[in-house]
Protein backbone atom coordinates (compact mmCIF):
# COMPACT_ATOMS: atom_id res chain seq x y z
CA UNK A 1 0.00 0.00 0.00
CA UNK A 2 1.24 3.60 -0.49
CA UNK A 3 0.28 6.62 1.55
CA UNK A 4 -1.22 8.33 -1.27
CA UNK A 5 -3.91 5.81 -1.70
CA UNK A 6 -5.01 6.63 1.44
CA UNK A 7 -5.96 9.91 0.36
CA UNK A 8 -7.56 8.47 -3.03
CA UNK A 9 -9.78 6.63 -0.70
CA UNK A 10 -11.39 10.20 0.25
CA UNK A 11 -11.48 12.04 -3.11
CA UNK A 12 -11.66 9.33 -5.73
CA UNK A 13 -15.03 8.68 -6.67
CA UNK A 14 -16.95 4.96 -7.57
CA UNK A 15 -17.02 5.78 -11.53
CA UNK A 16 -20.16 3.33 -11.75
CA UNK A 17 -22.62 0.88 -10.28
CA UNK A 18 -25.15 1.63 -7.54
CA UNK A 19 -22.80 3.63 -5.91
CA UNK A 20 -21.38 6.23 -8.51
CA UNK A 21 -20.19 9.00 -6.94
CA UNK A 22 -19.87 8.03 -4.01
CA UNK A 23 -16.67 8.60 -2.38
CA UNK A 24 -14.54 5.01 -2.22
CA UNK A 25 -13.93 5.44 1.77
CA UNK A 26 -17.54 5.78 2.22
CA UNK A 27 -18.82 2.89 0.62
CA UNK A 28 -20.65 0.12 2.40
CA UNK A 29 -18.86 -2.76 3.50
CA UNK A 30 -21.40 -5.49 1.55
CA UNK A 31 -20.67 -3.34 -1.75
CA UNK A 32 -17.05 -3.92 -0.87
CA UNK A 33 -17.61 -7.50 0.22
CA UNK A 34 -19.10 -8.23 -3.22
CA UNK A 35 -16.13 -6.97 -5.06
CA UNK A 36 -13.92 -9.36 -2.61
CA UNK A 37 -15.80 -12.14 -3.64
CA UNK A 38 -16.41 -11.73 -7.06
CA UNK A 39 -13.60 -9.80 -8.07
CA UNK A 40 -12.12 -6.23 -8.04
CA UNK A 41 -11.86 -4.46 -11.19
CA UNK A 42 -8.06 -4.08 -12.62
CA UNK A 43 -5.96 -1.32 -12.48
CA UNK A 44 -5.93 1.69 -9.49
CA UNK A 45 -9.61 1.22 -8.85
CA UNK A 46 -8.88 -2.29 -8.20
CA UNK A 47 -6.45 -1.69 -5.78
CA UNK A 48 -8.22 1.13 -4.36
CA UNK A 49 -11.30 -1.44 -3.68
CA UNK A 50 -9.42 -3.68 -2.13
CA UNK A 51 -7.27 -1.70 0.30
CA UNK A 52 -11.24 0.04 1.36
CA UNK A 53 -12.30 -3.38 1.92
CA UNK A 54 -9.26 -4.40 4.22
CA UNK A 55 -9.90 -1.71 5.94
CA UNK A 56 -14.00 -2.52 6.34
CA UNK A 57 -13.25 -5.96 6.58
CA UNK A 58 -10.75 -5.55 9.66
CA UNK A 59 -12.66 -2.30 11.33
CA UNK A 60 -9.91 0.37 10.73
CA UNK A 61 -11.99 2.66 8.94
CA UNK A 62 -11.10 4.74 11.77
CA UNK A 63 -7.99 5.54 10.40
CA UNK A 64 -8.91 7.55 7.55
CA UNK A 65 -11.07 10.40 9.82
CA UNK A 66 -7.58 11.89 11.37
CA UNK A 67 -7.59 12.98 6.95
CA UNK A 68 -11.04 13.47 6.90
CA UNK A 69 -10.59 16.45 8.92
CA UNK A 70 -7.44 17.93 7.26
CA UNK A 71 -9.65 17.57 3.49
CA UNK A 72 -10.31 21.16 2.80
CA UNK A 73 -14.02 21.57 2.55
CA UNK A 74 -15.64 22.15 -0.37
CA UNK A 75 -17.12 25.82 -1.04
CA UNK A 76 -21.05 26.36 -0.44
CA UNK A 77 -21.44 29.41 -2.37
CA UNK A 78 -19.43 31.46 -4.49
CA UNK A 79 -19.20 35.91 -4.20
CA UNK A 80 -17.77 37.45 -7.00
CA UNK A 81 -14.77 39.63 -5.09
CA UNK A 82 -15.03 43.10 -5.19
CA UNK A 83 -11.65 45.24 -6.39
CA UNK A 84 -11.83 48.59 -4.23
CA UNK A 85 -12.22 50.31 -7.01
CA UNK A 86 -16.06 49.77 -7.53
CA UNK A 87 -17.14 50.87 -3.88
CA UNK A 88 -17.52 54.33 -4.91
CA UNK A 89 -17.90 57.56 -2.22
CA UNK A 90 -21.03 59.26 -2.62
Amino acid sequence: MKPAHLLLLLNREMPYGKYKGRVIADLPGHYLGWFAREGFPRGELGELLALMYELDHNALRGLLDPLRMKKPPSPRYSFPRMSHHSCKKQ
